[in-house]
């Protein structure tokens, strides 16, 4: 067979321009794949920060948000409350926070919070992930006569006050945690995010 004749600067020409499509295939091909190993905004979106305005929560009041997936607990204690809580401390686990990693270093103190008025939970109990029940009532009978607000427990029957501190005598070994959490504004509070973070 012979040579002459076959124009040579075309098939090079021919053979370039088959592997561009050929690699822009690949690569149009390897988007999808690559794009599937990332997660998705949804998944993104579960562990990103959540803002809650508490400007119109009022006091005695419960609100909830969510974050990854967990119901955050913020409550606006009254005057009463806050002059309850030294009241709990000798029927309490851990009335003064001992266990680091229940709250952030800034929220170690007899309010367990950044502002004493405002609570911030994630609310599920220590012990085995129920969700306990707000009782912000005094002394109601079914929790009798000492019981000054928290919450209840419908799982076991852990008992929590309205620091989110663990009563002593209940299932549940530690006080509810206090997520990472800061103002943006005096009204403003993003869950998720320590404060003092930009």
């Amino acid at each position: 067979m012979s040579n002459e004749g076959v124009d040579t600067s075309r098939r090079r020409f021919l053979t370039a321009a088959t592997s561009v499509v050929g690699a822009v295939g690949v690569g149009a091909a390897l988007v999808p794949f690559i794009s599937s190993m990332n997660p998705s905004a949804r998944a993104q979106a579960a562990g990103a920060p959540v803002d809650a305005d508490i400007g119109k929560l009022e006091p005695g009041a419960l609100m909830t948000v969510e974050w990854r997936g967990k119901p955050i607990w913020i409550v606006n204690r009254t005057k009463q409350n806050l002059e309850d809580l030294p009241k709990n401390d000798p029927r309490l686990k851990d009335p003064k926070s001992d266990v680091s990693s229940q709250q952030p270093e800034y929220c170690v103190n007899e309010y367990r919070s950044i502002k004493r008025e405002y609570l911030v939970l994630i609310g599920i109990c220590t012990h085995l992930g129920c969700s306990p029940t707000y009782r912000p009532q005094i002394a109601p009978e079914d929790l009798g006569p000492d019981w000054l607000g928290g919450w209840l427990c419908p799982c076991h029957g852990s008992r929590f006050d309205l620091a989110g501190r663990v009563f002593d005598g209940v299932p549940a070994p530690t006080n509810l945690v206090v997520p990472p959490y800061r103002y943006v504004t005096d009204t403003h509070i993003r869950v998720g995010e320590d404060q003092g973070a930009a």
